[in-house]
């Protein structure tokens, strides 16, 4: 529509550097669009290893889905008020140093009725 304008951010929380402790948790706010509509994913990143999917979680019902690798790892919530996911990585050891991404699904969520 003219005069409407509408961007999806999503933004992540700053970079957790030198911060020894057992567990860290991320958290990416979106904005720009309807936060409970669209699943939200995260990945892995480490140098020369590519990236890994580690899960979504469906932003409206807080249904997740990991890869196996990362079900004991990644822990997946949403707060709908604030638009907000979060990942808690447990048991941290060297091979969770690492760029981790949160990344929207292109399509929105099916519904029925």
């Amino acid at each position: 529509f003219t005069g409407v304008h509408s961007e999806v951010e999503l933004q992540q929380s700053g970079p957790e550097l030198g911060i020894p402790a057992s567990s860290v948790k991320l958290s990416c706010k979106a904005s720009g669009y309807t936060f409970t509509s669209y699943y939200m994913h995260w990945v892995k990143e480490r140098p020369g290893q590519g990236l890994e999917w580690i899960g979504w979680i469906n932003g409206g019902s807080g249904d997740t889905y990991y890869n196996q690798k990362f079900k004991d790892k990644a822990t997946l919530t949403v707060d709908k008020s604030s638009s907000t996911a979060y990942m808690q990585l447990s048991s941290l050891t060297s091979e969770d140093s690492a760029i981790y991404y949160c990344a929207r699904q292109g399509h929105s969520v099916a519904t029925t009725s």
